[in-house]
């Protein structure tokens, strides 16, 4: 890719994009010129000054187009970040820095993800559509791992943000946007960085170290560096926030954990006669084990349960930051073969080692599909818990936890190479230039998880056992002992004496994935004729990539038909597949108008791509796009273009997996009406769920028998940039998007299966849902589908303002904003009675966090050796939950229709940096969160992690840290 012109250091630029649709050229056009007319919208730039003559600029390419052009400012919404704000902003990694911006929201990943995270990535979700609508390149080439971290910072020129769908240039995934990363071309000499970290709480400490170095001479250029990360652990216990597992209750915030706890939670509710009289003779159908118990117990060891009292606060086990440590190396190089062909090569590996830890391990006798039998010795209820496998009859829940065993750990090894070398050029004296690339990426993601149990020997353990004649217990009956196994009291599982028998079931999985992609591309754009406008001008190219992925694991982790492992709580799939993609695309710009009364110019932008994919078929999609100046200083702008998502290896091939999601039964309280959804619940409104943690099986589509097809869609943009001359560094505009989707892919989640056959019992989710005999939750399936539709719309804005210099320094400042006008979720087309998700402003645990306004301030200043800035980042108000019932999003766990409302946030950021010139050395400080604002209260029965929502909210609070470079 030819550079782009970078901006001022601190500065944000932003310029639109021309997308298209497949429809008559005039209704197109008419359709864009209308809404320009009628949208007025808002974006940055920092484009030459006002007045600079265009001719004596380069023709370059910007993110959004494959064309060459001289104008910067174009259809495209582009967000450009530099270098050096990059380094300005004193974050640990680049994926920090981006999740910042308005236009990303949702459900983004980052270290803060402890349950359901850990590996250290962080991925972008533009519009809030998700990374997989996402697409990451590196100058212009697809990124094979979607972790923006594995992507050494120091290699990075800019940052380019596309936020407008743009499947008719780049292909699939481009829906919300495109990030792509800039590479540098040239460095001089040799730059040594050290940067440190910790929160105000001494903890979180973060290390970084950096070495680039570069040589440029007449024929090439090589840039290569090395660089190091390192970010600890921060226990949730650390702070107020997050140290219990809050649950909102009839409008209490109750310290309500899990009912898996270390003292067992035993619910005689299986309907028999000998549970019910047990049941009487307790005072209450739900009983836990006294303190200070050793050994075999009996029914007057235990009391009445409460939630409040005796529920498990898993909280101190979780992390609200997860350890990582990360190794970069890269290598760019370019060498000139002749005048008009040049050589390159863009090659970085990452090596990440991370973690994620998660309370012990809990047992579910229902849910895991254990049976405790009432014949083993330690049982002293003489009644069965748990799920007969062989008749599927159900029983008594008994939870428990085993604490003596120690937290669950997730740890994960990711090697990440890319390389990417190829030949560019141009066609003698024409303006025709041409580039042919080869791009290779490997993956490999090891993970060994700690602290779980075998599923075959514990089941044997809790099976009949006796008391032989000599004196020993043994799991069998007499005549008919089990070799190998040694009875536990799962009664009493934390007794010192049942350790060594767990510590015998001990296993620890080891999961490994391998994602290959390899790619060929050959590019060509030039002038084709002349019109009095102007120049006409084409970009063509065809590509061709393959994509494969195998995930291997000892048989004993993978499932059965019924999603149930060899592992409690740990489940892998076995997956390997692969497909093609052919593609080849076509992009014209013509000037139509031009120096005309009102028109100082007016361009047409069509463009169109075509993909067959081996796995679903091909595809076509096309883009119109305008750009209108009736004055020098004024852009107006339209785009209307067709986008789409081929589904990717995991969602077509993966193998059940289980997950343990949090969800809200509503048939909690039942009374009749709907058997489909609550099937087995008593009717007497005596039935709560247990425990909001379930037990789900996830799968992709080929194991579902689900034949996927691609998302579809269109993707609307209209705006203007106005950069005054009469006020000489000042640049406004503003943009007006739309995205509809179709026949989303989505893996449906447990609660979205739950409200939606409680909606329609007709639904096609009924059949997901798996209860036992007493009417406890089983397990829920949840596999990839083409299910739903999603519609979003909103604003983006921006305005910077470059003042002239002055005796007090140089300023610069910047206002960058999103209005979400509205994100609707309709999960089921096929079911008439399916109720749409109005996310817009809203919280959900499914889709992430939507609040109406997202913002980022910056202030900037320099004076000689002396620099500063102020970085303010605004979340709006947002609320959890809706009053709507037919909707089912209740933010507490008892009352139906509750919405909790969370108040807007702004977060201020400061950095001063000084400059040692004799020495070629900088230094800066910064304190991120100045004000030390905590992170709003979301609840354990709304938010997935640290009772808050880690996608959007600073979690450990004031944070310092400093930087010194030194430049040789």
């Amino acid at each position: 890719m030819t550079p782009h012109p970078s901006p001022a250091p601190h500065a944000l630029s932003l310029s639109r994009s021309a997308l298209a649709v497949r429809r008559p050229l005039a209704a197109a056009v008419a359709t864009v010129v209308m809404l320009a007319a009628a949208v007025p919208v808002l974006a940055q730039d920092t484009a030459a000054p006002s007045g600079s003559a265009p001719t004596t600029l380069d023709s370059i390419v910007v993110t959004g187009s494959r064309l060459r052009r001289v104008d910067t400012e174009s259809a495209n919404p582009v967000v450009t970040v530099t270098q050096q704000q990059i380094a300005a902003t004193g974050k640990a990694t680049v994926g920090d820095l981006l999740q910042e911006l308005p236009s990303i929201a949702g459900n983004s990943t980052n270290p803060n993800t402890n349950n359901g995270g850990g590996t250290g990535a962080s991925t972008i979700s533009l519009r809030g559509l998700g990374d997989k609508r996402t697409l990451v390149l590196v100058n212009g080439v697809r990124l094979a791992y979607n972790d923006v971290n594995a992507i050494p910072a120091t290699m990075i020129e800019r940052i380019e943000v596309l936020s407008d769908g743009a499947s008719a240039v780049y292909g699939s995934d481009a829906i919300g946007g495109v990030v792509n990363f800039i590479l540098r071309d040239t460095f001089e000499g040799a730059q040594f960085t050290a940067d440190f970290g910790t929160s105000g709480e001494r903890d979180g400490n973060r290390r970084n170290f950096s070495l680039t170095g570069g040589k440029a001479w007449d024929r090439g250029s090589i840039v290569a560096g090395v660089s190091y990360h390192n970010l600890d652990a921060v226990s949730a216990l650390n702070r107020d926030y997050s140290k219990d597992a809050l649950y909102l209750s009839s409008g209490v915030a109750v310290k309500q954990g899990s009912s898996a706890t270390p003292t067992g939670s035993i619910n005689f509710n299986d309907g028999s006669a000998a549970s019910r009289a047990l049941a009487a003779s307790n005072g209450c159908s739900r009983v836990t084990l006294n303190g200070g118990v050793s050994g075999a117990t009996d029914p007057g060891d235990f009391h009445c349960y409460t939630a409040a009292n005796d529920s498990y606060n898993y909280q101190p086990y979780n992390l609200l930051q997860t350890p990582q440590e990360r190794t970069n190396a890269f290598a760019l190089g370019t060498f000139r073969f002749t005048d008009n062909v040049e050589g390159y090569l863009n090659t970085w590996f990452s090596k990440t080692e991370s973690a994620s830890v998660i309370a012990p391990i809990p047992i579910f006798a229902n849910g895991d599909n254990f049976l405790v039998s009432a014949q083993s010795y330690y049982n002293p209820f003489g009644v069965n818990f748990g799920t007969d496998r062989t008749t599927g009859t159900s029983y008594n829940d008994l939870n428990t936890r085993v604490t003596v065993l120690g937290n669950r750990r997730y740890e994960y090894k990711t090697d990440n190479v890319q390389i990417s070398p190829g030949l560019r050029g141009g066609f003698g004296d024409s303006s025709w230039r041409w580039d042919v690339n080869l791009n290779y990426g490997r993956v490999k993601q090891t993970s060994t998880n700690y602290g779980f149990l075998d599923y075959a020997a514990f089941n044997q353990a809790v099976g009949p056992s006796f008391l032989d004649s000599d004196g020993t217990v043994k799991c069998g009956s007499a005549g008919s002992v089990i070799a190998g196994c040694t009875p536990l009291n799962i009664f009493n599982i934390n007794d010192p004496s049942s350790l060594g028998t767990l510590q015998s079931m001990v296993v620890n999985p080891v999961a490994t994935s391998v994602y290959t992609v390899k790619q060929f591309e050959a590019n060509a754009n030039g002038d084709l004729f002349e019109l009095p406008a102007g120049t006409v001008g084409l970009a063509a190219g065809v590509s061709y990539r393959k994509e494969a992925s195998t995930s291997k694991a000892d048989a004993l982790w993978t499932g059965d038909e019924n999603g149930l492992c060899g592992v409690i709580e740990f489940c892998a799939s076995q997956l390997s597949g692969r497909f093609d993609v052919k593609e080849a695309y076509a992009e014209a710009l013509f000037p139509l108008l031009k120096d005309l009364p009102g028109v100082q110019s007016l361009n047409l932008s069509l463009g169109t791509r075509f993909s067959d994919y081996s796995s679903v078929g091909s595809k076509t999609n096309s883009k119109v796009s305008i750009e209108y100046r009736p004055i020098q200083d004024l852009l107006l702008r339209g785009t209307v273009s067709q986008v789409f998502r081929a589904p990717n290896i995991n969602e077509l091939y993966s193998g059940v997996v289980g997950d343990a999601p949090t969800v809200n039964d509503p048939c909690n309280g039942y009374t009749g009406g709907n058997d489909v959804a609550c099937a087995n619940v008593p009717t007497n409104g005596s039935y709560h769920q247990a425990d909001g943690q379930i037990s789900g099986k996830a799968s992709g589509a080929e194991v579902a028998g689900y034949q996927l097809k691609p998302e579809t869609g269109k993707s609307y943009d209209v705006g203007f940039v106005y950069d005054p001359r009469w006020l000489e560094g000042l640049s406004i505009s503003a943009d007006w998007w739309r995205i509809d989707l179709e026949d989303t892919i989505t893996g449906v989640s447990a609660q979205t299966v739950l409200n939606q056959c409680y909606a329609n019992p007709a639904s096609a989710f009924c059949a997901l849902i798996h209860r036992n005999g007493n009417g406890t939750i089983n397990y829920v399936a949840e596999p990839t589908v083409n299910l739903g539709t999603l519609a979003t719309r909103g604003v983006d804005f921006n305005t910077t303002y470059r003042l002239p210099v002055t005796r007090w320094g140089t300023f610069s400042a910047g206002l960058n904003g999103t209005y979400l006008e509205r994100y609707d979720v309709l999960p089921d087309t096929t079911d008439p009675s399916t109720v749409t998700i109005r996310n817009g402003g809203m919280y959900t645990y499914a889709y992430g966090n939507f609040p109406r306004w997202r913002a980022l301030g910056t202030l900037n200043w320099a004076q000689g050796d002396w620099s500063a800035a102020w970085r303010a980042r605004y979340v709006g108000k947002t609320r959890i939950g809706s009053s709507d019932l037919d909707q089912g999003l209740s933010a507490d766990t008892d009352e139906a229709g509750v919405v909790r409302r969370i108040g807007s946030f702004v977060y201020h950021n400061v950095q001063v940096g000084y400059t040692v010139a004799p020495w070629h050395t900088s230094l800066e400080l910064g304190v991120d969160n100045l004000t030390n604002k905590q992170a709003p209260l979301y609840y354990a029965n709304n938010g997935g992690n640290g009772n808050t929502d880690v996608a959007t909210y600073d979690v450990l609070g004031r944070f310092y840290w400093a930087r010194m470079s030194v430049k040789f």
